[in-house]
């Protein structure tokens, strides 16, 4: 009883170090697989001796096997291939030709700078071709890069993967066996992909038939069916030719996401979190079964030989495999440095190292080490770096301009005439016939449909746009838009207007969605107003000195219902204000001032009131500046003011 308790303990042990490695790099804002390594170096027998991966034996083989399989489909399912059709043939060229370049350059600086034997060396270098999904994925979901450059690194990250595990596979049954023809070696590449992509398309029309017409299953059931037939899969093609089942993972995803079956966004969320169960207890395992003696036994010439691939063969497989991409230096330069490595490096190099050993060709273990150095380096420095290297660039989503506006009402067609005076594309979407002939009249593009239609979004340029902006009449759609927007599109802003929550409960993706405005504006009776010509659209600029009366004033005109903010100018864009906003000295505040002296001056002269144009006003502009006994009473108002911030209201499905 003693073993399998053991292993019951490891098991627990490993899920508990790669939650926890989960949940502080979460907090911290880093990428998770810094924390995975580090925890699964320190529990490891080396250092603190918590967890022995030995102990199970060949079972590590086969978890490794199924999960590589789940984080590849999942990696497929979550594609967008509108966004890969930009940059296909860029991705095209790292598949192939990047995958070659990569190959001879690794092994060449491995043979040169680590002094390995040529063979050892070019089976280092097919391990390393391949950049982590596992690590890339999360890495660009908290930098937030330039969407085109996203769908290359993640494309890359994706589809090469089994490429490059079939070409490690190619590889060492040279070092093995000797056998160093060209023709038989592609031949069995190209069979090995011809497998996997049968029985992964075959499986993935299948899988998608089976989630559209078996009504009977529960949403529950069928993400559990989709787990077995993936599996399946993988076991199926694996039987016909070994190596094979990691390509019918990757493009069972791909055909499963093309099928649009409804359960789409449930399965996509279900696969993540076993995605993440699974990596952080593969990371944390294969890290743990590292020996730090061998990684310090590698030397310097090892360190430069990574160094070599990041900075001398990435930059040259980019630049040679985006010739004529569209993609413009700085994009380009971002994914020089973002390679990491990831679960599939180490997973083959762990498998590797046990296969040479028991055949006794020497360098298993120093090329197990060597893997693992390049993905500790990759990781930590070009993870750790990503995010100012996109700010240096300019190349982040928060750059993006424009907006997508939901709803065709007075106020929403003035925050999109003011976005289009800025020379910012705009977009507006309604159902409602006359309101859509009232936004064209206004010289706005518009749309009459409904913003749930994904093409329609995606028509109006959703992809590329900063801020989506759901403001209907009723705020149980715009957050249900919002929250759709947020997952199908990730724009850089959501905001939707919707009634504060009376009991404060908040949806899962609060962080993504803001309330936008100030907390519950009357958006019948401020369309009435411009209707009526009753207000006036202003602007002012918060400075350094008396900052705080100013907000101060502000706010008690907005309280007063005398004022409604729309829009801040900051660091050179324009954005809608959020609910949540926190003013800083030097936005410009964009704002509509209700005043019905217009409407009286309207009906005295008989004629229409002019264009609204931006001004500044005196009732804003002159800030009466409290006594100091009044300070308290400010800093007690703003922490008033805090706490009545409520996240959005959760909405019934």
């Amino acid at each position: 009883m003693e073993t399998p308790f053991n292993i019951t303990l490891l098991m627990v042990m490993t899920v508990t170090c790669g939650i926890s490695a989960q949940v502080l790099a979460a907090y911290l804002k880093v990428p998770a697989i810094v924390f995975l390594l580090l925890f699964g170096i320190l529990a490891g027998p080396d250092c603190l001796g918590i967890l022995h991966p030995s102990l199970l034996g060949n079972g590590l083989e086969v978890m490794v096997s199924l999960c590589v399989a789940l984080i590849l489909f999942e990696g497929g399912l979550n594609l967008e291939l509108r966004d890969l059709g930009k940059v296909s043939g860029s991705i095209r060229n790292l598949v192939t030709f990047g995958t070659l370049i990569t190959l001879i350059g690794g092994g060449m600086a491995a043979h040169w700078l680590g002094e390995f034997p040529w063979p050892i060396a070019f089976l280092y270098a097919s391990l390393v071709v391949v950049t982590g999904p596992t690590v890339i994925g999360p890495l660009l979901k908290q930098v937030s890069v330039d969407k085109k450059v996203a769908a290359l690194l993640e494309g890359e990250g994706v589809l090469v993967d089994p490429v490059g595990a079939i070409l490690a596979v190619l590889v060492l049954n040279v070092v093995l066996n000797g056998n160093t023809d060209l023709l038989i070696l592609f031949r069995d590449l190209m069979v090995r992909l011809g497998v996997g992509t049968v029985i992964g398309v075959t499986g993935g029309w299948l899988l998608g038939l089976i989630l559209k017409r078996a009504k009977f299953l529960s949403e529950d059931l069928k993400n559990l069916v989709v787990l077995a037939g993936l599996w399946g899969l993988f076991a199926i093609s694996e039987q016909i030719t070994s190596e094979s089942g990691l390509m019918a993972a990757v493009l069972s995803g791909i055909v499963l996401r093309a099928a649009s079956v409804p359960e789409e966004r449930l399965l996509r969320r279900f696969k993540g979190q076993l995605t993440v169960l699974s990596i952080s207890v593969l990371f944390v395992l294969l890290a743990a079964d590292l020996s730090l003696a061998s990684v310090v036994a590698l030397g310097w010439g090892s360190v430069l030989t990574v160094l070599a691939l990041m900075w001398i063969v990435r930059p040259i497989n980019i630049w040679l495999c985006t010739i004529n991409s569209g993609l413009n230096w700085r994009q380009k330069l971002f994914a020089c440095w973002v390679a990491p490595r990831g679960i599939i490096s180490a997973s083959i190099a762990s498998l590797f190292a046990i296969l040479l050993t028991q055949r006794g060709v020497t360098g298993g273990d120093s090329i197990k080490a060597l893997v693992f150095l390049t993905i500790i380096i990759t990781v930590f420095l070009q993870g750790l770096t990503a995010g100012p290297i996109a700010r240096i660039l300019d190349i982040t989503l928060k750059s993006a301009t424009g907006a997508v506006i939901v709803g065709s009402n007075p106020l929403s067609r003035l925050i999109a005439r003011l976005f289009q005076e800025r020379g910012e594309s705009v977009a507006i979407i309604d159902t409602d016939p006359e309101a859509c002939q009232q936004a064209e009249k206004a010289g706005l593009r518009v749309f009459l449909s409904s913003a749930l239609d994904h093409s329609i979004l995606e028509e109006a340029g959703l992809d590329s746009m900063g801020t989506f902006l759901a403001m209907t009449n009723n705020g149980e759609v715009n957050l249900v838009l919002a929250q759709r927007a947020a997952e199908e599109f990730a724009p850089p802003r959501v905001l939707a207007m919707f009634p504060k929550d009376p009991q404060g409960n908040a949806p899962a993706n609060q962080n993504k969605i803001n309330q936008a405005f100030v907390s519950d504006l009357p958006l019948k009776d401020w369309n009435e107003y411009l209707n009526n010509s009753e207000v006036k659209l202003g602007e002012t600029e918060l400075r350094s000195e008396g900052l705080k009366f100013q907000i101060a004033h502000l706010e008690a005109l907005v309280q007063g219902g005398e004022l409604a903010p729309l829009l801040v100018e900051r660091q050179g864009y324009l954005q809608v204000v959020s609910a949540a906003q926190i003013w800083e000295a030097g936005d410009r505040i964009i704002y509509l001032l209700h005043d019905p002296t217009p409407k009286l001056l309207k009906r005295l002269s008989g004629g229409s009131q002019s264009r609204l144009t931006l001004e500044k006003h005196q009732v804003v502009e002159k800030v009466p500046i409290p006594d100091p006994v009044l300070e308290p009473v400010l800093k007690e108002a703003e922490i008033v003011k805090e706490a009545e911030i409520l996240p959005p209201p959760p909405v019934s499905r």
